[in-house]
């Protein structure tokens, strides 16, 4: 990985987003549904794109806002939709876009009481709190993000009354209908005035909900006890307005940083590769944070729209996200009597195996599933999942009696964690993860990019164990070769190859012309490195 030589420092203004050029793009460029790059493409995160590359414009939102509403009404959803949006330039205009096409098709919006920002947990959150009990007129939500994206970047994805990420099968349906409707000229979109829109939309207090409720989810009578000094880094996301009200609900000595929106987010430190990015796990992006690891008991950060975590300790500085989920793990299981005996960890495919060492330890089972949130919906509604995480610095888990939070990931459920691990241990999370790594070793683990070209990523998605000849990885027997989930059968979408002391998995990007390669050594960063260098190698041999 070559480093960006501002890497971990400020932007220079020159990096910064024209965000009047970019809105402007956003109304006046018109998608040609004839180029790929240009259609409504649903990943793991709904639909992602930029107005300056015509990938997310006016048209994309009325396209797929009324390919929500088909769906609802094909699927009898006919309660009220929770519509949240977090601080990049392009959620404002999307909102409206959506609002006007939500109104027109009388369907019931949820906005926020002060049309403000909404984190993706405070929709899954309200979704299931209104969907409690209820068998008929159940809720769904809208959440216009990008995550973590770039300052340039528009997101919109579709949460079902489940409350969590859309399946496959809707997302696949909401993505063909909405390319339909943009290939017809639009001509099948029910649209209204926007103050109309607005003016017929319910406020909905997320923040009083959301904040209030905290304390069935954390021991947040510990917190307080405790009188830590706590810092939490909003990162000018959708969480502005939540931080200062846990604080001051909860009485905590909580110091809260970039709680101001600026959509060119240039208070950001600039990410590995030259590019602003909110990423809350990366060490380049939180090199600010980081800085003040010794200023505080313990740290957190959220991304945009708050669903992942970044978590700095005094002890360790900031964790990688697969060293908290293992830790966030091995606290929350031995202290949550109210959960079923028989509640499961759920990992994906690509986290480290750091879990799995925990989850026998615990005694629970272990729930390995592809990469996407929306594996582990299921599981955390009915309780048979305690926890479900993954490696991007996701996570969630039950409430404290053993009942569903949210369905979605939840950065700052995962940060407040950290601040309970240390009020009832008293030790932060990285001393805890100290622990786990002299009981089970001190794993090594990456993820890095090679180029491909679209046939041989292709072929990576077609790929079977028997196409594979190779009997060693790195010196050692080759025990697996997975293409599909050991739990639920789904498919990868790539190869996992695993040995007695390491792994590697290497899955095909569905935006760029590369592959990525997640690898994990139990035997120190030379053994990584080969491991690296010997799947890139097998991967291009049985690719091309």
């Amino acid at each position: 990985m070559d480093l960006h030589p501002l890497a971990g420092r400020a932007p220079i203004p020159e990096m910064l987003v024209d965000v009047p050029r970019l809105v402007t793009a956003y109304y006046t460029e018109k998608p040609d549904v004839s180029v790929s790059s240009q259609r409504v493409s649903f990943g793991t995160s709904g639909h992602r794109g930029s107005s300056f590359h015509i990938s997310f414009n006016e048209n994309h939102i009325l396209s797929i806002a009324q390919a929500i509403c088909d769906y609802r009404r094909d699927n009898r959803v006919d309660g009220p939709l929770f519509l949240g949006k977090d601080t990049h330039a392009l959620s404002a205009p999307a909102f409206a876009s959506a609002l006007e096409v939500l109104a027109a098709n009388s369907v019931e919006v949820m906005v926020d009481r002060e049309v403000g920002y909404t984190p993706t947990p405070a929709v899954s959150h309200a979704i299931l709190t209104f969907n409690r009990g209820r068998t008929g007129g159940l809720a769904d939500g809208i959440v216009i993000t990008p995550s973590h994206n770039p300052p340039e970047d528009g997101g919109f994805k579709y949460n079902p009354p489940s409350g969590g990420p859309a399946d496959t099968s809707a997302t696949q349906w909401i993505q063909d209908r909405a390319n339909a409707i943009l290939a017809a000229g639009l001509r099948d979109v029910r649209r209204c005035p926007f103050a109309q829109a607005l003016g017929g939309a319910h406020r909905h207090d997320y923040v009083t909900e959301y904040v209030d409720n905290l304390a069935s989810v954390l021991d947040m009578d510990a917190i307080r006890a405790a009188q830590l000094r706590l810092g939490a880094d909003a990162l000018g996301g959708a969480g502005v307005a939540y931080w200062g009200r846990i604080a001051e609900r909860y009485g905590l000595s909580l110091n809260v940083a970039h709680d101001q929106v600026d959509p060119t987010f240039r208070f950001m430190s600039v990410d590995w590769d030259g590019k602003i990015r909110m990423d809350c796990s990366s060490p380049y992006a939180m090199a600010g944070l980081i800085a003040l690891k010794d200023k505080f008991d313990v740290t957190f950060a959220c991304d945009t729209d708050h669903d992942r975590h970044g978590i700095v300790t005094r002890s360790r500085g900031l964790l990688n996200p697969n060293q908290y989920l293992a830790t966030a793990i091995s606290y929350l299981f031995a202290n949550r009597p109210g959960w079923r005996a028989e509640a499961g960890v759920g990992k994906t495919m690509v986290s480290s195996s750091m879990i799995d060492r925990v989850a026998a330890v615990l005694g629970r089972p272990l729930v390995e599933v592809p990469v996407g949130f929306k594996w582990f919906v299921d599981g955390l509604l009915d309780g048979s999942l305690g926890f479900g995480g993954e490696e991007s610095a996701g996570g969630s888990f039950l409430r404290n009696d053993g009942t569903v939070w949210a369905t979605d990931k939840d950065g700052i459920l995962l940060g407040l964690l950290a601040a309970e691990m240390l009020a009832r241990t008293g030790k932060d999370p990285g001393e805890i993860y100290g622990g786990l790594t002299e009981r089970f070793g001190a794993p090594a683990y990456q993820r890095i990019d090679a180029p491909a070209t679209p046939e041989q990523k292709a072929a990576l998605l077609r790929l079977s164990p028997e196409q594979v000849h190779a009997t060693e990885l790195a010196g050692d027997p080759i025990e697996r070769m997975l293409t599909t989930a050991p739990s639920n059968g789904a498919p990868l979408g790539g190869l996992k190859v695993v040995t007695a002391r390491g792994w590697f998995a290497a899955r095909p990007s569905g935006t760029e012309d590369v592959y990525k390669v997640y690898a994990e050594s139990f035997a120190g960063e030379a053994h990584l490195q080969r491991i690296q260098q010997e799947a890139q190698e097998l991967i291009s041999k049985v690719v091309s």
